[in-house]
């Protein structure tokens, strides 16, 4: 999955703890990002073959502070990355934990090899 993986590297970049699904490192820091693979769809043209392979993930940003700034750096890095933003979005506030949940939604797209097809051989 392209998106997974240019997802990961830029969050190593960023120097953001992330994790793809679920967060299980404790005690969680002050600022973390899941990643959620979200839809892979591939793109059926006039031959009926996909030649074009989308991937939609979301990443979650949980912080105890400010998340505008991070969001900010987030937002310039998957753009400078080549990734389309889809979607951002305040998720709202968890007094439980006193996180600030904060959603962004990335698509990318990868070419589908011509020697590979998702369809059964007749």
């Amino acid at each position: 999955m392209i998106v997974l993986e240019t997802l990961n590297q830029l969050t190593q970049q960023l120097g953001l703890p992330s994790a793809v699904a679920l967060y299980t490192k404790t005690p969680a820091p002050d600022t973390y990002l899941v990643i959620t693979p979200l839809v892979d769809t591939l793109e059926v043209f006039a031959d009926n073959t996909p030649g074009v392979q989308t991937e939609q993930a979301r990443i979650p940003l949980f912080t105890r502070g400010n998340y505008l700034p991070l969001r900010d750096r987030i937002t310039t890095a998957l753009l400078k990355a080549g990734l389309t933003i889809t979607g951002r979005q305040y998720v709202g506030y968890e007094a439980d934990t006193r996180f600030h949940h904060y959603a962004i939604d990335v698509a990318g797209r990868a070419a589908q090899p011509s020697s590979v097809s998702p369809w059964p051989a007749r």
